[in-house]
């Protein structure tokens, strides 16, 4: 990305977008251009690994995630096998997660679901999803959208804080974030502009230190440049003074 001013290929807006709506779209035509092949980081071939690996993810690096569930799928490749398990030998193979006793009853309990109440398939309805131990709507809406091509705006942290500091929202409830989002974008664009806004929080608005100069969002966003301590209030948690 280039260092001078507004990153470039996108010189300084003429007419900013008015709305939060507008700017949502704007940020959505741009993150597409910068991020065409975003993906899910979170290695999985069906389902069933997606929903075991989001469910991991938690309070966890996708990398990480990454280096545990290539043996926890080799030895339970399948929800009826994983519902079978034995809760201490899951704990093993995913205590560098962290918390891996609550996520061990979680993929235990999940899976148990999806074979009782699913005949072995993970459901698509969001409804369906969050029913499941260890599943809430970003989890559901990962899965949705990722495996099974059906709309779903997962909200993470990146998610929340890049949609505060872009001025699409200023929402603090995931669920009221993801709803406004919603209303901004045609179904089809929300899951793949959840994934660019994830990678663009990772990459470029981190959240102590946001590259604003490194920004191809930076002429349209109203948090460009503020000082730190403005930009770590707009993280997505609330802030307090320093005694």
């Amino acid at each position: 990305m280039s260092k001078e001013g507004t990153s470039a290929g996108y010189p300084r807006a003429v007419g900013k977008p008015r709305t939060p709506a507008a700017r949502s779209r704007e940020v959505a035509k741009r993150l597409a251009t910068l991020y065409p092949a975003a993906e899910c980081e979170l290695e999985h071939r069906n389902a069933f690994e997606l929903l075991s690996a989001t469910i991991l993810s938690a309070q966890c690096t996708d990398a990480r995630v990454n280096m545990v569930t290539p043996a926890l799928f080799a030895k339970y490749p399948t929800a009826a096998d994983l519902a079978g398990a034995n809760p201490t030998d899951v704990e093993e193979l995913v205590r560098s997660t962290g918390f891996y006793q609550t996520k061990a009853r979680n993929l235990i309990g999940m899976a148990r679901n999806v074979v009782d109440r699913f005949d072995g398939e993970v459901p698509t309805e969001l409804e369906d999803l969050v029913t499941l131990p260890g599943v809430g709507r970003k989890t559901g809406n990962v899965l949705r959208s990722v495996v099974f091509d059906l709309p779903g705006l997962a909200v993470d942290t990146h998610v929340g804080r890049l949609s505060r500091r872009l001025g699409l929202t200023t929402e603090e409830d995931p669920v009221k974030v993801e709803a406004v989002l919603n209303s901004h974008l045609p179904p089809e664009e929300w899951g793949k502009f959840s994934l660019r806004l994830i990678l663009h929080g990772r990459r470029v608005c981190d959240a102590r230190k946001p590259r604003c100069h490194d920004c191809e969002l930076q002429d349209i966003c109203p948090s460009s440049n503020l000082p730190t301590r403005d930009k770590v209030a707009m993280n997505g948690t609330k802030s307090s003074k320093r005694k």
